[in-house]
């Protein structure tokens, strides 16, 4: 199993329930690809160092997933999906997620 974290910026037009929305279906296609979702931490509406898409401001979110293989349809999803302004994956270190408490985790 391999942990990831995921980091999602919607755009800042949406409200909270939208967002929450988003984040239900991002979770449910990730435990469909037989992962589980650790942790969601939401940040709120940050504003940006240089305009994105025409805007200024976005609602992050970071999820940490824990996965036995590589999430490349969630990844399709939210290149695809127009609330979406940016994401990113990161394959945590084995390190970082044994001190994040994802202990799950092997090599």
């Amino acid at each position: 199993m391999r942990a990831y974290e995921l980091m999602i910026i919607f755009s800042a037009d949406l409200d909270e329930s939208s967002v929450q929305t988003s984040i239900n279906q991002v979770a449910a296609q990730a435990e469909e690809a037989n992962a589980s979702v650790a942790k969601v931490d939401k940040w709120g509406v940050r504003r940006f160092a240089y305009e994105i898409k025409h805007g200024w401001e976005g609602f992050y979110v970071v999820l940490e997933l824990i996965s036995p293989n590589a999430l490349d349809e969630v990844d399709r999803t939210l290149r695809l999906a127009d609330d979406v302004i940016r994401h990113k994956f990161i394959r945590l270190p084995l390190a970082e997620a044994h001190r994040r408490g994802l202990a799950a985790v092997t090599a």
